[in-house]
């Protein structure tokens, strides 16, 4: 089929008038260029309905309207719009008639146009009914943010997602690869056609008759010579064309990027890829591009992932929904594993209007959806069923779970499936004879106050108990019967006893708190049938905000989660230098301070955060004042100096060592020792007096270009205690975002000013074809850089 991308040119607007009798375009819609997120071009307000889950902001029902433009020529042409995602609840007219939709707001569809459309100019008009607050626990976004394509062909075509590409065995000498093509003859006369596949100089023909109306799947067998093998460290890519002819006339074509890998699972082995034992250092992720909202541009994937990928990440859990096309094809094209996840909810609702409500009828085909998405991603290695499922150790669970699974794996027989299961909420109803138990029968409510993520904080004390209670226990047998890999969320404590008791179960940390690396690391690579770690989270997210915000007894307040080892502009916090060490990829130490403004206070208990500390070491007015220094190191002892002065040695226990000192401007060292021998040293400098802004492009992609804003000292030392307001003027492309990682902004991503963020922001600007750019950032004391290009 011929894809066009058709982002240009759509009319927007939020509906007020869900009966409207006259089908207008009013006069206050404007132009927009998808993707595009209704939800983020609002401010967040105190009085939102959804409160922290969606970063203090609400959803709506809005309309966007475009032409599609028929000539009389093109009768017989097949006409079918391909939408990547739409939050939520989408419904498509053309011509003022229903011609499809999809309730999901993550599910690619498909709504055929072909018998709706006349000769002439014809609307295609998409309503997005999301007014139903609340109904996500995250960032969802509104309306249609990822990309939509118009698909064409003839009578007898390809069908959409119609190549299915697996392999069936693979080494260094030569791949089998069976393919599958469904073609399909809407026509009422039959065809003698030949349906060509070529890929890496191998081809194979088949010839096929199809009958008027016939739709068939045409099996092929291809074998490769020398293949290139997909992996998370040589993400190798073919591209398979497929040409369906009748003749000498081309009926249709297709093409396909699929990677050349087998997998194999095991308890004795683990995870393999291509033979090879891989061990998958995780990082769970949401959707949302930060300043973008859920905007979902290719740029903004293969940033974010080229980002984590230097990070020492090699896989992502897509958290708890499935994961856009553009994503994937970064992570094809980078070299990262994923575990896709289709819901984060069954029969249960966690919000009041969620995906609950439209489960049971709709997620057998919301399944297919997500499998046939996938299908030909190397990337993708695991399908979790859910994630944090309440039902999933009840009976009727249990068995939702089977018929999830077994969906699963008819549809794609070659991956494995998991299901992100938190153990507290699957003891459900019994949480009061776990407590009980616990607390020698002080305590016999397990009911938890207040929502999901204040309950866990306030567990942790006691979580390896609740979690390898018997209780636990009997509800994980009945939760994992019908997955291929156990997928444990805050549950370590079973690793190794879970090992001893089920020998022939597989587990992966699906979900973990970042300050246990360490801890989790040590077992999984000690335990072959524990495959990888998934913290929370790998990249900071709009939404359930403040989660990781340190506290001293007040509110978190914000709008950003602020838990993850990057932030929302995907600059490194400490957390993520310190996985990097545990992981075994960083030989040199890093010294992180902590806020001296709270020296001797005690924190708030927070298991999502390591502390509040920072890699500065400007202090202004803090001269002679106590201050704790973090410095994380592969092992060995760590001896830190303040202006070339020891400050002592202390040893590294979970590759980590702490220090108190008082602080004094200047430079602060840390260097790492083995036997007496120095492996590795990182420094830390207090910045001068002078002061500067500096621009400079941080990523370049074909659409989008980022550029990072710093303040600095003279020497480029970045400045992170004394913030100020920036704003932006950009000429030669729009200004998508302008913004910081501060978890609770003062000023909304588009609104072209910001405060920095420990002396840091971002701008993301969208090209407009070859006109030069100049960016322009001025500081509220009059400072300013330019950007040219």
């Amino acid at each position: 089929m011929e894809s066009i991308k058709w982002n240009n040119s759509w009319k927007f607007w939020p509906d007020g008038d869900a009966f409207a009798l006259v089908w207008n375009v009013p006069a206050q819609a404007r132009e927009v260029t998808l993707p595009h997120d209704a939800m983020i071009e609002s401010p967040a307000r105190a009085d939102s309905p959804n409160r922290g889950n969606t970063g203090w902001r609400d959803g709506g029902n809005y309309t966007y309207v475009k032409t599609l433009s028929v000539s009389a020529e093109d009768a017989g042409t097949r006409y079918t719009l391909k939408f990547e995602g739409v939050y939520a609840h989408a419904l498509v007219f053309v011509n003022e008639q229903y011609a499809g939709g999809c309730a999901n707001g993550y599910s690619t569809f498909y709504v055929e146009l072909t018998d709706l459309l006349h000769p002439g100019d014809n609307e295609v008009r998409v309503l997005v009914k999301n007014v139903g607050m609340t109904n996500s626990r995250w960032y969802s976004g509104s309306g249609i943010y990822r990309d939509v394509y118009l698909l064409r062909s003839g009578p007898v075509y390809i069908a959409p997602d119609g190549v299915q590409i697996t392999t069936e065995n693979a080494d260094q000498a030569l791949a089998v690869l069976s393919v599958k093509t469904t073609v399909v003859n809407s026509a009422q006369t039959p065809h003698r056609a030949a349906l060509e596949t070529r890929v890496g100089g191998a081809a194979e023909t088949t010839a096929l008759y199809l009958r008027g109306g016939e739709t068939r799947t045409v099996s092929q067998r291809i074998v490769l010579t020398s293949p290139q093998l997909w992996s998370a460290e040589h993400p190798a890519l073919y591209t398979l064309d497929s040409r369906l002819t009748e003749g000498d006339t081309v009926l249709d074509t297709a093409s396909e990027r699929f990677g050349v890998r087998t997998l194999e699972l095991d308890a004795a082995r683990g995870l393999r890829v291509n033979g090879e034992a891989v061990k998958l250092r995780g990082a769970c992720i949401h959707h949302d591009s930060g300043l973008l909202g859920a905007a979902t541009y290719a740029d903004a994937e293969k940033r974010r992932i080229a980002l984590l990928k230097d990070a020492g990440f090699n896989a992502i859990r897509m958290s708890h929904h499935p994961a856009a096309p553009a994503l994937l094809d970064a992570c094809d094209a980078l070299g990262m594993y994923v575990m896709d996840e289709f819901t984060d909810m069954w029969n249960r609702p966690k919000s009041d209007l969620d995906y609950a409500m439209d489960f049971e009828k709709n997620w057998a085909d919301d399944v297919e959806r997500m499998v046939k998405k996938d299908f030909n991603h190397p990337s993708v290695v695991l399908y979790s069923v859910g994630n944090e499922i309440p039902e999933i150790g009840s009976g009727g669970g249990s068995g939702i779970c089977a018929a999830i699974s077994d969906k699963m794996r008819a549809l794609d027989p070659t991956r494995f499936t998991t299901a992100g299961i938190n153990g507290i909420f699957a003891a459900g109803g019994q949480m009061g004879e776990v407590m009980a138990d616990l607390s020698g029968g002080k305590i016999t409510s397990g009911a938890p106050e207040g929502n999901v993520n204040e309950f866990m904080a306030v567990i942790t004390a006691q979580e390896d108990a609740v979690v390898t209670h018997r209780v636990v226990t009997e509800k994980l047998e009945l939760a994992c019967a019908a997955l291929d890999v156990a997928g444990y969320n805050y549950m370590t404590a079973r690793y190794a006893p879970d090992t001893q008791r089920y020998p022939n179960r597989v587990m992966v940390g699906s979900e973990t708190y970042p300050p246990q690396i360490a801890r989790n690391w040590a077992l999984i690579t000690k335990l072959p049938g524990v495959i990888g770690d998934f913290t929370w989270t790998g990249w900071d997210y709009i939404g359930e905000a403040g989660i990781g915000m340190p506290s001293y007894g007040g509110g978190a307040g914000g709008h950003g989660a602020y838990c993850g080892d990057l932030d929302l502009t995907g600059f490194r916090r400490p957390a993520s230098y310190y996985r990097e060490i545990v992981f075994g990829l960083r030989s040199d130490p890093y010294i992180a301070v902590q806020d001296p403004a709270h020296y001797g206070e005690q924190r708030a208990h927070n298991p999502w955060i390591l502390t509040d500390a920072v890699a500065s070491w400007g202090w202004t007015g803090y001269e002679g004042k106590g201050v704790v220094v973090e410095v994380y190191a592969p092992g060995g002892e760590v001896e830190l100096f303040l202006n070339g002065a020891s400050l002592g040695k202390q040893p590294v226990v979970d590759c980590k060592a702490e220090f108190e000192t008082v602080y004094a401007p200047g430079t602060l060292s840390a260097v790492c020792c083995f036997g007496g021998a120095e492996t590795g040293r990182f420094q830390l400098r207090t910045p001068g007096q002078e002061r500067r802004l500096a621009v400079e492009e941080d990523y370049r992609g074909g659409e989008l270009r980022y550029l990072s804003v710093a303040l600095t000292d003279e020497n480029g030392v970045v400045v992170t205690d004394a913030d100020e307001l920036l704003t932006a003027e950009v000429s030669g492309a729009a200004l998508l975002g302008f913004g910081s990682g501060d978890p609770a902004p003062k000023h909304n991503y588009n609104e072209g000013r910001t405060d920095t963020w420990n002396g840091r922001a971002l701008m993301v600007l969208k090209t407009q074809g070859d006109a030069p750019i100049r960016a322009t950032v001025r500081s509220a004391s009059g400072l300013s850089a330019q950007f040219k290009a």
